[in-house]
């Protein structure tokens, strides 16, 4: 056997060896934990869902506010599902290559195994110190036998390391085989839990027909909300746009009084934008830049009304819109600030509800539906800072914030504004 070939040899089960044991199951275990993660935050909103259920479930009637929850639980349950089911596949994956690579290196081992008996052979068979220097000294010139003694060290060398090679491959056909059977076990695991999800959700599907059966003979009643909310809605909008037209206005007038006598200066009218200071420049540019990553309005609750136009979720041909998002959360919860800004406004649209709204640069949130206000038109708030509590209705156990993003006189959809997790 000459010493390359030894050297390729060793050298090629050496790399095979290190890429079964780098194969992809660092990346694997991230992907699973990100998913393990989801499947935690998705339970803990399903919770928390419960509460809200329980809290709104006081009185005997159903509500339509029982019903946003159920559809909220029913939405996070599929979510639950699918990331479970994801789970699963990968743990499917993961086991498939393990027992592939369990395979190859059984047979990489049997090689070894019997290479190494070779080894041990031909070592028995020349165990003679003596045969070794004949060996050495039978060469033809110096440059032979130099090469033969090399070869006998290397041959030794070999030997050793071939014998710690088993060694490693051994250990490692053990851990492959560990972790596949942690895969399996954590795949009954999942396999058990998807059919408890799967047969919770159904049951929640069937509680939420009920409540719309329920609900869909109180058609007077609804429609009689509808029409109230409605009427509200145009009013607070009527008063934002009148709010933020008088801002437009003001910040015209003020940049007007403040210009230079340079008359190529370009001028910002009160019927386009908001004319900025520098200072309100750079809050409006910190504003857009957290886009996606705003905190919630509230600490805690779930949204029962998303932005725009959509179907009533119990009257049929009946189309509701909502400038912006509604957020379902506890009794006594309040509304907090979603950046740093100026109240420009407190308003009263009827005796329970009350809104604030804050300027942050060319863009207002607006904060409804409170029975208590904190603060007053002109003060500076900071991020997660108290406004008022958010209004429980009495009759329902609802407790509701309206929340709406504006920039200069255009609309927003909040959603697309706050962190996606509270």
């Amino acid at each position: 056997m000459k010493l390359k070939s030894l050297q390729r040899q060793f050298l090629s089960v050496c790399a095979v060896l290190a890429i079964l044991l780098v194969s992809n199951s660092a990346f694997g275990q991230s992907k699973r934990t990100r998913l393990e993660n989801e499947i935690k935050t998705i339970e803990a909103e399903i919770k928390y869902t419960n509460e809200l259920l329980n809290s709104t479930r006081q009185n005997r009637q159903n509500t339509l506010a029982e019903l946003q929850i159920l559809n909220s639980k029913i939405q996070k349950r599929e979510r639950l599902i699918n990331t479970i089911k994801r789970e699963i596949d990968g743990l499917t994956s993961e086991i498939g290559e393990n027992e592939a690579e369990i395979t190859k290196l059984e047979k990489e081992l049997e090689v070894l195994k019997e290479e190494y008996a070779n080894l041990i052979y031909y070592a028995y068979k020349n165990k003679d110190g003596a045969d070794r220097l004949m060996f050495i000294f039978s060469a033809n010139d110096f440059n032979q036998a130099f090469q033969r003694m090399k070869y006998l060290q290397y041959y030794t060398s070999y030997r050793k390391n071939q014998g710690i090679l088993i060694e490693r491959v051994q250990d490692t056909i053990q851990q492959k085989n560990d972790q596949l059977n942690k895969d399996k076990d954590s795949k009954e695991t999942y396999l058990v839990a998807q059919n408890r999800e799967v047969n919770a959700l159904n049951q929640e599907k069937r509680g939420k027909d009920q409540t719309v059966s329920q609900l869909q003979k109180r058609e007077r009643n609804l429609r009689s909300t509808i029409r109230k909310k409605e009427r509200e809605a145009n009013q607070l909008n009527k008063q934002i746009k009148d709010i933020i037209e008088a801002e437009i206005k003001a910040a015209a007038e003020a940049a007007a009084k403040a210009k230079t006598t340079d008359t190529n200066r370009p001028t910002k009218t009160a019927a386009s934008v908001i004319a900025l200071t520098p200072e309100e420049r750079q809050l409006s540019s910190r504003f857009y830049n957290n886009k996606g990553k705003l905190p919630w309005p509230s600490m805690r609750g779930i949204i029962s009304s998303t932005f725009g136009e959509h179907p009533h979720p119990v009257l049929k041909k009946v189309r509701i819109k909502n400038n912006g998002i509604d957020i379902l959360t506890n009794r006594g919860e309040k509304a907090r600030s979603v950046f740093k800004g100026k109240v420009i406004s407190v308003r009263t649209i009827t005796n329970t509800n009350k809104a604030v709204i804050i300027r942050h640069g060319d863009y207002f949130t607006v904060y409804s539906n409170l029975s208590q206000v904190y603060v007053n038109t002109g003060d500076e708030v900071e991020t997660k800072q108290d406004l008022g509590v958010v209004y429980t209705d009495r009759n329902s156990a609802k407790t509701e914030l309206h929340f709406e993003i504006w920039k200069g006189k255009t609309l927003l959809n909040p959603a697309s504004w706050i962190a996606k997790g509270q």
